[in-house]
């Protein structure tokens, strides 16, 4: 009996691989304009606006990320712009590029032309990349890492060159520099090789290399957060004291994977799942299934957020769609490929508003929840307004400039030279210095997250605008203060809804106050 790989070779000649590419390249195009079409209907998401203040701060790491999402933020500004279209145009690419990928890990698993199609789609409506590829965030390209040394991975027990290890150091390398999260990857990746007849490989030099090759390129990283004390590591600390985020039981959390990978493509990837450890095809590659398992094991562990296995399915959904392929061509199933396809393609354009990708206007999104009785997952414990946060982190960056913007062109020109605007956190900093640079406004000074680093510059504190503080406490230092304006967006995240103050006579110099308004959290 032929095996699912040698039929794909047999089956599949120049003209029918081309259109098989075609057809992955076409929604892969697709994909990508959809986004661009899109992507710039809401306003600025938080992170966003954090990101583009890293690109003015260039560095070889941040208090929450290390440098790669900093240069891409800095290569698009000056490239293309900073509108949403451009800051979101390489995150729609790199949704693209992961349909691109899946597909040739279905070619290489041995599916032919529906199940890269399958494969692809289910990536496709999965309502987490939809959200995730919306952004300009490092989630939108830790998939293509992992998925290229996926991909690597299983040319290389096919027989592939063993020079293709120096590719996966690579990509494992600057996918360290995107994400620290790339450790977990790295990790059940290890163990896995360790744990099947694949440690062979190991018996040669190359995949040290790679390590290698991963630890050179990611070694800028780690020497910047060894010379400041572990920054990443004391924020993760503090997060995970405030209690800030969702911690899910273990069966919620793998609920929640069912439901943010579309739920009717859950028997896709759990196929795919049993297609790598049990299948007499797939077990060769048995290494990708213990790989997905391992990085569930350890966030279900550590709580992790929901979103963060998911750069590990696009392989499940290739796996599953070659199982599935098989199963349909055997007896009078074949009707089952066009019906499932129609499904998910259907269902999944329902479901994509609650995977933060905004195809509605926002009040018509609103009328659609509550109407359906559906929202997204919450990741933090924050309280919600009419949206859900992703959607809320969009709205009222501008007026929130604006109104500071107000109370600052009041002030006489002596003021305005040594009146520093101090903001509670990297959201309102990035707002004061995207949207405020345009409306005369200094650059924002924040004890928060990367700006801590940035210091407060010139400022001595004899004159501050104070934004979202408590009255008792601005009586406590500085020798007087007022209101000065109001900040209120309906749809925006009702914390970020304060008042702002003007604030005089700091009782000690601001840089001696500094080191007690760091805030990592």
């Amino acid at each position: 009996m032929a095996t699912a790989e040698n039929r794909s070779q047999s089956d599949q000649g120049p003209g029918q691989a081309s259109g098989t590419l075609a057809i992955v390249g076409g929604l892969s195009f697709g994909l990508f304009v959809l986004h661009m079409i899109f992507n710039g209907r809401y306003g600025y998401f938080v992170d966003e606006l954090y990101y583009i203040a890293c690109s003015h701060h260039l560095a070889w790491g941040y208090v929450d990320q290390p440098l790669l999402i900093a240069v891409i933020a800095w290569i698009e500004r000056h490239t293309l712009g900073d509108s949403l279209h451009a800051l979101r145009f390489l995150p729609a690419v790199a949704d693209g590029l992961l349909v691109l990928l899946t597909g040739l890990i279905v070619r290489e698993l041995g599916g032919r032309r529906y199940a890269q199609a399958l494969a692809c789609i289910a990536v496709i409506v999965a309502p987490i990349y939809l959200g995730l590829y919306n952004l300009l965030t490092m989630n939108a390209f830790e998939p293509l890492f992992w998925m290229g040394c996926a991909l690597v991975t299983i040319k290389i027990i096919k027989g592939g060159s063993p020079k293709l290890w120096l590719l996966f150091g690579l990509l494992a390398g600057i996918g360290l520099e995107n994400k620290h999260s790339m450790l977990f990857f790295g990790f059940a990746f290890f163990v896995g090789l360790v744990l099947t007849p694949e440690r062979r490989l190991l018996r040669s030099p190359w995949p040290w290399l790679a390590g290698l090759i991963a630890f050179m390129i990611f070694l800028p990283n780690l020497v910047w957060e060894i010379h400041r004390s572990f920054p990443t590591i004391q924020l993760l600390r503090n997060v995970q004291r405030s209690g800030r985020n969702t911690e899910l039981s273990w069966a919620a959390f793998i609920g929640q994977q069912i439901l943010v990978m579309h739920p009717l493509s859950a028997p896709l990837w759990l196929v795919g799942i049993w297609y790598f450890l049990a299948d007499k095809n797939g077990c060769r590659f048995r290494l990708l299934g213990l790989t997905y398992l391992i990085i569930l094991f350890c966030f279900l562990v550590l709580h992790g957020r929901v979103y963060y296995l998911a750069p590990a399915y696009p392989m499940l959904f290739a796996a599953g769609a070659v199982a599935f392929e098989g199963f349909a061509e055997r007896g009078s199933r074949e009707w089952l490929k066009p019906a499932y396809v129609a499904v998910l393609l259907i269902t999944g354009a329902l479901l994509a508003p609650f995977g933060y990708f905004p195809i509605l206007p926002v009040n018509d999104y609103i009328a659609y929840s509550q109407a359906l009785h559906l929202a997204p997952p919450r990741i933090e414990n924050n309280h919600l307004g009419p949206l859900p946060q992703v959607y809320a982190d969009m709205f009222g960056w501008k007026e929130m400039a604006a109104a500071v913007a107000v109370a600052y062109n009041q002030l006489s020109p002596e003021d305005k030279a040594r009146c520093a605007i101090f903001a509670q956190n990297y959201g309102q900093a990035g707002a004061i210095d995207f949207f405020g640079a345009k409306m005369g406004l200094p650059r924002a000074i924040s004890g928060h997250q990367s700006y801590f680093y940035w210091g407060p510059r010139n400022y001595t504190g004899e004159c501050m605008i104070v934004m979202d503080d408590r009255p008792a406490r601005l009586s406590q230092l500085f020798d007087s203060w007022r209101k000065v304006a109001t900040v209120y967006n309906p749809y925006s995240m009702p914390y970020e809804h304060f008042d702002v103050y003007l604030c005089r006579g700091l009782h000690e110099p601001l840089a001696q106050l500094w080191p007690r308004l760091k805030h990592w959290n």
